[in-house]
């Protein structure tokens, strides 16, 4: 029951830091077709989960509950990914749809692979 509840304090802090970030990122860029606020938040998910992975592998306390289950979960979102590429996609927008789910996935796993390595350092 206890890790549940740092779940649930991990992930509310990732869902108001992942609103505030996105919201900033897309006013800052005021690219309107590319979702910019989803795709920066969801690499520094990505970044962010390999640091934490790496460091988590060797330990094993609730800190893993706090930080990756939860506020990782919370901060990335699949959802609003797959509902923004909906909507490129019914608006016409193939090229940004494709050039969105491209670098999501290629530079998203390269941003876990270099946290991953940065936390080994």
């Amino acid at each position: 029951m206890k890790n549940l509840i740092y779940i649930f304090i991990g992930g509310g802090l990732g869902s108001v830091l992942r609103f505030l970030i996105s919201n900033y990122t897309q006013k800052l860029w005021n690219i309107n077709t590319f979702p910019m606020g989803t795709f920066v938040v969801n690499l520094i998910g990505c970044f962010l989960i390999g640091v934490l992975t790496s460091y988590f592998i060797k330990v094993d306390n609730y800190l893993k509950f706090l930080l990756i289950t939860g506020f990782c979960g919370g901060f990335t979102t699949f959802s609003t990914f797959s509902a923004e590429n909906y909507s490129l996609w019914q608006n016409g927008n193939y090229s940004i749809l494709l050039i969105y789910i491209f670098l999501s996935i290629v530079v998203g796993l390269l941003a876990v692979y270099l946290g991953l390595q940065v936390a080994k350092n």
